[in-house]
């Protein structure tokens, strides 16, 4: 199991793919760790080479004191990609993964060929829900989080008709670091990018789910009126695209990265 020390912590990876041509880093979500993309994974390795790895706070990644924040969070991809001497890659980021190429397209354009924002949006408030939810699992622990996972994460039809893997998708959540996930919990509470994306210059691709109850539509929608010629592509899924249509997000992926 391949490690990097980066900054203050260890940070889980994993690479796959051709060796010579480009690098599209798959970032995830909240409270999962980097087998959420291995539907996706598979298919975009044929390819292009596909960088994975467990953000500070999730799977098998060490879990420092936080709160976090979408800067570090970042920042720790930054430094990833300069141990792995990637100076340029392209970006495909769920949720919170999402999150953070936004950051990084701002910050660090020089770092980014292309932008692929999956089922995510600029801001997410109201910031007393995130501490709310961080107060909960303080309090009662993952578990809290079960409900969540299986109402917000996942299209209802698709929890009907999946039930081992909606269960997969439940334990890796409950299994994911308590303090990671509230540190996380801080940094999207703090998160306001509304202002900062109309200045991303990256090619950029914004995939929504018609059923995501996390971000909706309209997150999405206003993400592809701030940024530049963004693309704008809707599945019919919930929250996690990369779950429940690895298939069709990994061939728009492909696509969108080889155009």
């Amino acid at each position: 199991m391949p490690f990097l020390d980066v900054q203050d912590t260890r940070i889980h990876f994993q690479v796959e793919g051709p060796e010579e041509g480009d690098t599209v880093v798959l970032v995830n979500s909240i409270a999962t760790n980097l087998s959420i993309w291995d539907k996706v994974a598979a298919i975009v390795a044929k390819s292009v080479r596909v960088l994975r790895y467990d953000a500070r706070g999730q799977g098998a990644s060490g879990v420092p004191e936080g709160p976090y924040s979408i800067e570090g969070f970042a920042t720790d991809l930054i430094a990833i990609l300069d141990s792995l001497n990637l100076e340029k890659v392209h970006i495909c980021g769920l949720s919170l993964g999402a999150m953070v190429g936004m950051w990084i397209a701002t910050h660090h354009p020089e770092r980014l060929g292309k932008l692929v924002l999956c089922n995510t949006a600029a801001y997410v408030g109201p910031p007393a829900s995130w501490d709310a939810r961080a107060a909960a699992v303080r309090e009662l622990g993952m578990s809290t989080l079960e409900g969540s996972v299986r109402s917000r994460w996942l299209a209802p039809s698709f929890v009907g008709e999946h039930e081992l893997v909606v269960t997969r998708v439940v334990d890796m959540a409950l299994t994911s670091p308590s303090e990671g996930y509230i540190g996380a919990c801080a940094a999207i509470r703090d998160m306001d990018q509304r202002r900062s994306i109309g200045c991303i210059s990256a090619p950029t691709l914004v995939v929504a789910g018609s059923q995501d109850m996390a971000t909706s539509l309209k997150d999405a929608q206003e993400i592809v009126a701030a940024v530049k010629d963004a693309e704008y592509l809707e599945f019919p899924c919930g929250h996690l695209s990369n779950v429940e249509l690895p298939e069709p997000l990994a061939k728009a992926i492909v696509t969108f990265l080889c155009a």
